[in-house]
C-alpha cells in the first residue's frame, strides 16, 4: 500500500534537527504539510522547511519551549489558523539528563527534563485534540526511548520523563479512540544525531558514534530515518487499527 498523507496537517516538535527533521520530511514527502517547531536553532527549522516546500507542500516554522504552556497555547493557535486544523502531532522535542544517580541529580534538571517530556506533550495534547475530534482522524505519536525498558543507572530524570511521556500515550490511546484518534508511541535507541553523538562520547568515550556499528544490530547504529518509518506508517491509513502501541526501534538489539 502506498502511504498517502495528501491533505493532511503535522505539527512536529523540534522538528527541524536530528529525529525530528527525518520524521517532518518523511511525513511530507508523503505528501503532508508541516508545521516544524523549535526552540532556538531557527536556522535548521527553515532549512527543514524550505526543504519542504521544494517538494511542492506547506511548511512554516514556529518558536515554542514545549514545557512553557503560554507558548504552546500560541502555538497551537498559530499553527491552526495557518493551516486551518492539525491532524498528525509528533512530540519529538527533547533534552538529554546529565547521567548523575538520583542521589545526585539537582532537582532542577529533574523538572526540567521531566517538563520538557512529559509536561510539554500534556499541554499540546490538550490544546489540539478538540480541534483534532472534528477532523475524521487524528494521530498524536510520542516520541519516547528504549531507556524505558531498561531504566539505566544514572538515568533518573530522563527515565522518569519518558515513563510519563509512554503513560500519557496510552490513556490517550482510550480516551481518544471514539473520536478516530490513535495515540502510539516510537521509541529508538541509540541514533546518529547531534545528541546521540554527544552521549556516545559521554558514556563510551568514542569520538565517532560509528564505531558502534559493528557491535550494533544490523551492523549499523540506527538512524532518524528508520524512526521516521515507522511514524510515517502509524499516522497513516496503512495503520488502521494499532492504538496505545510501543514500536521499540532497537533493531531487536
Amino acid at each position: 500500500m502506498q502511504i498517502d498523507l495528501s491533505g493532511r496537517v503535522a505539527l512536529v516538535t523540534g522538528g527541524g534537527r536530528g529525529i525530528g527533521r527525518a520524521i517532518s520530511l518523511f511525513l511530507a514527502e508523503a505528501g503532508a504539510d508541516i508545521a516544524v517547531n523549535y526552540r532556538s536553532d531557527a536556522d535548521a527549522a527553515e532549512e527543514t522547511a524550505a526543504e519542504i516546500r521544494a517538494m511542492g507542500r506547506t511548511a512554516r516554522t514556529y518558536a515554542a519551549a514545549v514545557e512553557d504552556f503560554d507558548q504552546d497555547a500560541a502555538m497551537a493557535e498559530a499553527v491552526v489558523r495557518d493551516f486551518g486544523g492539525v491532524d498528525i502531532l509528533v512530540n519529538n522535542a527533547g533534552i538529554a539528563s546529565r547521567g548523575q544517580s538520583v542521589a545526585d541529580t539537582d532537582p532542577a534538571e529533574m523538572e526540567r527534563v521531566v517538563r520538557v517530556h512529559a509536561f510539554g506533550p500534556h499541554y499540546l495534547c490538550k490544546l489540539l485534540i478538540p480541534q483534532m475530534r472534528t477532523r475524521g482522524r487524528g494521530d498524536i505519536i510520542m516520541i519516547s526511548s528504549v531507556a524505558t525498558m531498561g531504566m539505566a543507572a544514572r538515568g533518573g530524570p530522563y527515565n522518569m520523563a519518558k515513563a510519563a511521556m509512554e503513560a500519557l500515550a496510552l490513556t490517550i490511546a482510550k480516551e481518544e479512540r471514539a473520536h478516530g484518534i490513535r495515540c502510539n508511541i516510537v521509541a529508538p535507541s541509540l541514533t546518529v544525531t547531534e545528541m546521540g553523538k554527544r552521549l556516545t562520547k559521554a558514556t563510551t568515550g568514542l569520538a565517532d558514534i560509528h564505531e558502534l556499528d559493528a557491535r550494533s544490530p544490523f551492523g549499523r547504529v540506527s538512524t532518524p530515518e528508520d524512526v521516521a518509518a515507522a511514524v510515517t506508517w502509524l499516522v497513516s491509513s496503512a495503520n488502521p487499527y494499532a492504538n496505545g502501541q510501543k514500536i521499540n526501534i532497537n533493531g531487536g538489539g
